[in-house]
């Protein structure tokens, strides 16, 4: 994929923690690497899923994408337009087509605004509509397309469940008519039976609206439901990306077919004989991460080569993309990873 092709691409980007020789500075052991060098693009109308353990880095990924954290290195554009080069009011303009969907639905609503309040509010902002009845006309249509209706519009938050109260968050997101939404985890608090019904909603909204997708994911069992392409993240790095499909069916970075192996099978029997790949140690503080592959330390196939050198993220660009050593040397066991068929494709509607 070219940079032509691209609605967003991210290029080298870091963002450490602790740099700088404020109050927070960490002097002694050096900056927080949360994000150390990270590269991808995104098309107009596709959804990248973006997964990765806790403390991987991705969420402060998305973050970085919106400027929401200011990166430390690397580029992010948009559009064609590098956000780094923008002013507050360049970049207040910029975050018009560049919206978020939190994790926390309830912290990111204010509880002592009404939900209609908290969806106006930028819509007023942004001058979005202009009139009371102008502004409330679009709220009731937001309400209605992410299908609660215009009757909740005078009650607060807490009357809400978790799931109805990230819809508000969408409903609020979608206020200032983005093109591209940044989903981080905005499943993980959910049951279920509610990620199913969230997940078919923001494919919906994709196919009617022609959003572009940033999903961040804990595991790949959600991504794989939604997202065009998946890029697998560890301790600040991508070590994989590919198509979904390849992702899935063949996977070639040794850590991405240890969280393919975690994913649970509904057939007990199948699931019985399925080999699970246990992955070794603690993930390393990103303040002092190793030298060469990040993964090396805990990788069930490294050798010496990976503790010394640092393997570039290569492959066709849009295509399958992987950082090890071994790629080509190791093929996946095939007994580790869930049967296709547990695995719906992004086209698939889930059932919830």
């Amino acid at each position: 994929m070219t940079g032509a092709d691209a609605l967003l691409d991210v290029k080298d980007l870091q963002v450490h923690f602790g740099a700088g020789g404020g109050l927070f500075s960490r002097s002694k052991d050096g900056p927080v690497k949360a994000v150390d060098g990270v590269s991808f693009s995104i098309r107009r109308g596709e959804t990248l899923g973006l997964v990765g353990e806790s403390g991987c880095g991705k969420s402060t990924t998305g973050r970085a994408v919106l400027h929401l954290v200011r990166p430390t290195g690397g580029s992010v554009d948009f559009a064609g337009q590098n956000l780094s080069d923008l002013d507050e009011r360049g970049l207040r303009a910029a975050r018009r087509q560049m919206q978020m969907v939190f994790q926390d639905p309830y912290a990111s609503l204010n509880p002592r605004m009404t939900v209609g309040e908290a969806i106006a509010e930028p819509i007023r902002v942004h001058r979005i509509r202009t009139g009371a009845a102008d502004v409330r006309r679009r709220v009731d249509e937001l309400l209605e397309m992410v299908g609660l209706g215009a009757r909740f519009a005078s009650r607060y938050p807490h009357e809400f469940s978790g799931g109805q109260r990230q819809r508000i968050g969408i409903a609020r997101a979608l206020a200032v008519e983005p093109s591209f939404v940044v989903c981080d985890e905005p499943v993980s608090a959910l049951d279920v039976s509610i990620q199913a019904q969230v997940i078919n909603l923001l494919k919906d909204l994709q196919k009617d609206l022609g959003l572009t997708y940033l999903f961040i994911a804990h595991g790949l069992a959600v991504v794989k439901h939604i997202s065009s392409r998946v890029a697998v993240m560890y301790l600040g790095k991508i070590v994989e990306v590919a198509p979904a499909a390849d992702l899935y069916t063949a996977p070639a970075h040794p850590y991405t077919r240890s969280l393919l192996s975690a994913i649970p099978i509904p057939n007990p029997a199948v699931e019985r004989k399925r080999r699970r790949i246990i992955l070794r140690g603690e993930i390393p503080s990103p303040i002092n991460p190793p030298a060469g592959c990040r993964f090396h330390t805990r990788c069930p196939i490294a050798i010496e080569k990976c503790a010394l050198r640092e393997p570039p993220l290569e492959g066709p660009p849009g295509g399958h993309q992987v950082a090890c050593w071994r790629a080509e040397e190791t093929a996946p066991a095939q007994d580790c990873l869930p049967p296709l068929s547990t695995l719906p494709n992004g086209s698939d509607t889930l059932q919830g």
